[in-house]
C-alpha cells in the first residue's frame, strides 16, 4: 500500500530532519494516520459490499435450487397425467434452473474468497493504524522534546541569558545579606535581663517535672512497704 509505505518513511525519519526541515512534523503525522483511517473506513464499506453481494448470491442459488426442485416435480406431475410434452418442458425449465444454479454457486464462492481476503487485509490495516497512532505519539514528542532542547540551549547560549542568570544570582546575594541583618538586628533587640530570667523560668519548669516524674515513680515502691 502506498500510504503505508509513506507512513513508514516518514515515522523512520531523523527527529533532527523535522525539526529543522520546512514541513510541520506534526501536521504531517496527523495526516498520515487520518489517510489511513479514511482507507480503514473505506475497506470496511467495500468488506460490508461484499458480504451483501455474497448473501445476495447465495440467496439466489437456494432460490435456483428450490426451482429445480419445482419444475422437476411438474414435469412428475405432467407425466403422470400423460402429457409427455409438457413433462419435457418442465424439465427443460428444471435443468435451466440447474445450470443457473450452478452458475450462482461458482459466484458465491468467488464472493466467500473475495470477502476473506477483504477481512484479512481489513485486519491487517486496523493493526497498522493502531502501530501508527502509537509511533505518531512517540515521534511527535521526541520531537517536541529536540524542539524545546535547541530553544534552550539557544537560550543559554545568548548573552541576554547569561545576563538574567546574573541577575538572580545579584538576587540570592541580596537575599541572603537582608537574612543576615534580620538575624543580626532580632539578636540585639532581645534584653539580656530578661533572656536571662527566661532562662530561669525554663529551668525551674524542668525541675519542678523531674520533681513530679521522681515523686510517680517512687510512689508504687511506698505503697508496697
Amino acid at each position: 500500500m502506498g500510504l503505508l509505505d509513506r507512513f513508514s518513511r516518514l515515522v523512520r525519519a531523523n527527529v533532527n530532519s523535522f525539526v529543522n526541515g520546512a514541513e510541520d512534523p506534526e501536521k504531517a503525522l496527523h495526516q498520515a494516520v487520518t489517510d489511513m483511517q479514511n482507507d480503514l473506513v473505506s475497506m470496511r464499506q467495500a468488506v460490508a459490499q461484499a458480504i451483501a453481494t455474497q448473501k445476495r448470491t447465495e440467496r439466489q442459488s437456494q432460490q435456483a435450487s428450490n426451482a429445480i426442485t419445482e419444475w422437476y416435480n411438474r414435469a412428475q406431475l405432467a407425466l403422470q397425467k400423460g402429457d409427455e410434452a409438457m413433462a419435457r418442458d418442465a424439465l427443460a425449465r428444471s435443468v435451466g434452473y440447474q445450470q443457473n444454479a450452478q452458475s450462482l454457486e461458482a459466484q458465491s464462492l468467488q464472493q466467500r474468497d473475495i470477502v476473506e481476503k477483504l477481512k484479512v487485509n481489513m485486519l491487517a490495516l486496523q493493526s497498522k493504524l493502531a502501530e501508527a497512532r502509537i509511533q505518531k505519539d512517540m515521534y511527535i514528542a521526541r520531537a517536541r522534546a529536540a524542539q524545546s532542547s535547541v530553544r534552550l540551549h539557544e537560550m543559554m547560549s545568548t548573552a541576554d541569558a547569561q545576563g538574567t542568570m546574573n541577575a538572580f544570582e545579584k538576587m540570592e546575594s541580596r537575599v541572603l545579606d537582608l537574612e543576615a541583618q534580620a538575624e543580626i538586628a532580632r539578636e540585639l533587640s532581645i534584653d539580656p535581663l530578661a533572656q536571662r530570667f527566661a532562662q530561669l523560668e525554663n529551668q525551674n519548669t524542668v525541675d519542678t517535672q523531674l520533681a513530679r516524674m521522681k515523686a510517680h515513680i517512687n510512689q508504687p515502691r511506698l505503697e508496697e512497704e
